[in-house]
């Protein structure tokens, strides 16, 4: 069953892309960007969709990457992107509820941002539909970057470095918000994560791990694929979903009465309350607190929540199973196996991707 949603998804993704007309060449000025694909990506899943009117160029990445850290787009000018998504914590920060503007907290945990270019339905409820909508929210968020985008446009165009970047990148005079949003959506679609221990243990790559660790690895990834243990693998996938997440959204039995109606609040459908987007599982070794709500400070927590803690409630999806139970309650054995085999889709090589940090 799993199968057949994954490869709809997939087809849908091979349709889309498709569907839009071939990107045209990028100004006579820039250098074609060419997005090198890891192993694992390259074999199982579609090249990223590039919009018609955004071409990857070397400049236009270039300034996604500066303007990603730029506190000129917060309205106290000491906030960035980078504020809440660090490098060494795979573009998360650590923290349950972020910190933002003038301290004041947000309400949901932040999301690591990993490849981004094949994802969908951004943010945990969904309420941005892909990275060119979610580009424009934060600078009006009020607790992110706290301001409006006619003070943001007003200070870049004032900034002759900028204005010679973005004439560079896009050949404008002047600089606008869609333009800034096209430029982190270059960066963004580069951010990609494909070169864990178990990705070069399908490589055929030596994993850099000890003989005994992978091995429980590779028994706790029979236990993510086994519908009576952990069978994680209907909302994650298996080895042909290197993304390792449906991009869709699931009540997974965290609460009684969900507090927080997750997608049920942009659908206004409440059938979809309680549901949230499913998280990739890469590099959860440097993302923790985990869910939505940051509940859980360890992947062992995780693990137990999902063997013995499930909650049941009126929209807890079906494929959760024994809720009466309390879960799947696997052995003390079977929980460290999985934890390993979680741990191994962690890619430390992209939290200190140097094409990745600050250029300032």
């Amino acid at each position: 069953m799993f199968r057949f949603y994954f490869f709809t998804v997939i087809l849908a993704l091979i349709t889309l892309w498709s569907c839009h007309e071939e990107a045209p060449p990028p100004l006579s000025n820039t250098t074609p960007y060419e997005i090198v694909y890891p192993f694992v990506m390259e074999k199982y899943l579609p090249p990223i969709y590039i919009p018609s009117d955004n071409p990857m160029t070397e400049e236009g990445v270039a300034l996604g990457r500066k303007l990603f850290y730029e506190e000129k787009l917060s309205g106290t000018g000491t906030i960035s992107c980078n504020t809440c998504h660090l490098p060494a914590s795979s573009y998360t920060n650590n923290q349950q509820f972020p910190t933002g503007h003038n301290g004041m907290q947000e309400t949901r945990n932040t999301l690591v941002l990993v490849n981004l270019g094949w994802m969908s339905r951004n943010l945990w409820d969904g309420r941005a539909a892909g990275l060119y909508d979610h580009g424009f929210m934060p600078v009006n968020n009020p607790i992110e970057l706290h301001d409006t985008w006619t003070n943001v446009m007003e200070r870049l165009n004032a900034d002759e470095e900028y204005v010679t970047l973005f004439k560079t990148a896009f050949g404008a005079e002047t600089i606008d918000s869609t333009l800034v949003v096209k430029a982190l959506n270059q960066f963004e679609r580069t951010m990609i994560s494909g070169n864990a221990p178990f990705d070069k243990h399908q490589a055929g790559e030596p994993t850099g791990w000890s003989e005994a660790d992978f091995s429980a690895a590779l028994r706790g990834f029979d236990i993510f694929m086994e519908e009576t243990k952990g069978d994680c693998f209907h909302c994650h996938g298996d080895i042909t979903n290197p993304l390792w997440t449906d991009n869709l959204f699931h009540n997974t039995g965290l609460d009684i009465n969900p507090p927080d109606p997750g997608l049920g609040r942009i659908t206004n459908n409440p059938n979809d309350i309680g549901k949230f987007k499913t998280p990739t599982l890469r590099n959860l070794v440097f993302t923790g607190p985990y869910m939505h709500d940051g509940r859980f400070g360890t992947l062992e927590e995780v693990v137990e929540f999902y063997s013995t803690g499930l909650q049941a409630s009126p929209t807890i999806d079906p494929l959760m199973k024994r809720v009466s139970e309390g879960g799947v309650n696997l052995t003390t054995e079977e929980k460290a196996d999985l934890v390993m085999f979680l741990k191994s889709l962690s890619d430390s090589s992209y939290t200190t991707n140097p094409a990745f940090l600050d250029p300032g």
